[in-house]
């Protein structure tokens, strides 16, 4: 009986183990919130104020404190480490707030975030400024870019996205109040095409007019047409789109000043023109010519993107930007236009100096980052913009078929811009459930 009981102990126990090692390969969510999150937790309150210590984040305590210590309470003064103000476990970390101490900023927890890695043993850790004085480490436990899970409540709002994750476990967005005009840059097979599909998928959910602009024939964006407000797919189409969207341009500030307002949302509701978001998808087929005779079609197409680039976003027209590279080889203008796009998204690059192209003149920091992006982790990317912060993010995986469904669910939401209808995408007919035969659908008009 002994026998069995000991051989049952250690069969539940050998069991236990394989379960807790096959949770944290196949199911780390599930392991960090048993095993990890507790570990880690617990590693971090007995080895704080130590590890500030010997990191270089600690500050000799005011005069006032020292007298104190010293002579009322009889202890040895010691340096001042944060405060810790609030512990909080998530389903992929920890989030600990920190009250700084005077002598401290944030730019000197950033600074130590690596060794800071390395003390608690987490996969991660980022700094962010919540407010003055106070600054949030938010620890990863385990690689959240490995297999992306979208948080469950990221969803698009207002003029906000959720495209990707961050490698905090956090959504990233893509905002087009805080950064109207963007660039998104990516060798083949980067993932490229899989933010965007994840970025049309957000923005059909929402009341927005899109136009796509596809130089490839539209073998990308032509299966997005039923949400699509116009779709062209030559450099000839796209210098007269480019024009028209600058003719509305031009009525839209008319409307403002005509209503003493200075930006499109300070419109009443009633009068307010519906936001455009162009989606260009290879941007270097705007740019290139074959003969002399394309210079022209050229020149008209350059003028036009920088003018949108460069005031278009007071009136709800915003300029989503992708390509392989970008820079001043695709001839004139090309660097102007770059420097009116604040928002960068940079995936695996073939070269560092594409990398640099996309980041240096916003965050140089994060070249470095961009340029080591495996090729075996597709939709990775680091995301940047003016204000010189960064982060490495991940795209879901989302199949073109699922964008599709969503576009043809919310067709609805087609805005009537009349200026737009001769640029207006075929909708494709539609296969039925069951039987040889298509069925026609009628282009959607509103």
């Amino acid at each position: 009986m002994a026998d069995l009981t000991m051989w049952l102990e250690a069969t539940g126990a050998l069991a236990g183990a394989g379960g807790l090692g096959y949770a944290k390969v196949r199911a780390p969510r599930v392991y960090w919130s048993l095993v990890g999150m507790p570990v880690t937790w617990g590693r971090f309150v007995l080895s704080y104020r130590s590890t500030m210590d010997v990191c270089g984040l600690t500050v000799h305590p005011s005069g006032l404190r020292a007298f104190m210590t010293r002579n009322v309470a009889r202890r040895e003064v010691q340096p001042v480490p944060p405060k810790i103000r609030r512990i909080r476990g998530t389903s992929t970390g920890l989030r600990v707030t920190l009250r700084l101490p005077a002598g401290l900023e944030p730019a000197d927890v950033m600074a130590s975030s690596e060794r800071l890695r390395h003390a608690w043993g987490v996969h991660s850790v980022s700094v962010v400024e919540t407010k003055p004085g106070f600054v949030e480490l938010r620890m990863t436990g385990y690689d959240v870019l490995r297999r992306v899970r979208m948080p469950r409540k990221a969803r698009p709002h207002d003029m906000a996205v959720p495209v990707a994750v961050r490698e905090d476990g956090t959504a990233f967005e893509r905002d087009y109040r805080k950064a109207p005009m963007a660039l998104t840059l990516g060798a083949n097979h980067s993932g490229k095409s899989m933010y965007q599909r994840n970025l049309i998928k957000g923005l059909a959910q929402l009341p927005v007019a899109l136009v796509g602009v596809d130089c490839k024939r539209g073998v990308e964006q032509s299966a997005f047409a039923p949400r699509l407000s116009a779709l062209v797919t030559t450099p000839d189409d796209a210098a007269s789109l480019l024009g028209a969207l600058v003719a509305e341009m031009e009525e839209r500030f008319d409307l403002l000043s005509r209503h003493g307002v200075s930006d499109l949302w300070e419109l009443p509701e009633e009068v307010r023109p519906v936001p455009v978001v162009v989606l260009v998808d290879e941007v270097a087929e705007l740019f290139l010519i074959s003969s002399r005779k394309d210079e022209e079609r050229r020149e008209r197409i350059v003028t036009a993107l920088i003018r949108l680039a460069q005031m278009a976003r007071a009136i709800g027209i915003y300029l989503e930007i992708c390509g392989q590279r970008f820079g001043s080889d695709l001839g004139k203008g090309a660097t102007m236009l770059r420097a009116q796009l604040t928002g960068r998204v940079v995936h695996r690059v073939n070269d560092k100096q594409t990398a640099e192209m996309g980041l240096a003149d916003v965050a140089p920091d994060a070249v470095p980052a961009a340029s080591l992006i495996q090729m075996n982790r597709p939709g990775t990317a680091v995301a940047a913009d003016a204000s010189g912060g960064w982060s490495k993010i991940r795209t879901p995986n989302t199949s073109r078929e699922e964008v599709v469904a969503v576009c043809r669910e919310f067709a609805h939401l087609v805005p009537a811009l009349p200026f737009l209808d001769p640029f207006r995408p075929h909708v494709p007919a539609l296969a039925p459930a069951a039987g040889p035969s298509l069925v026609k659908h009628r282009p959607v008009t509103e």
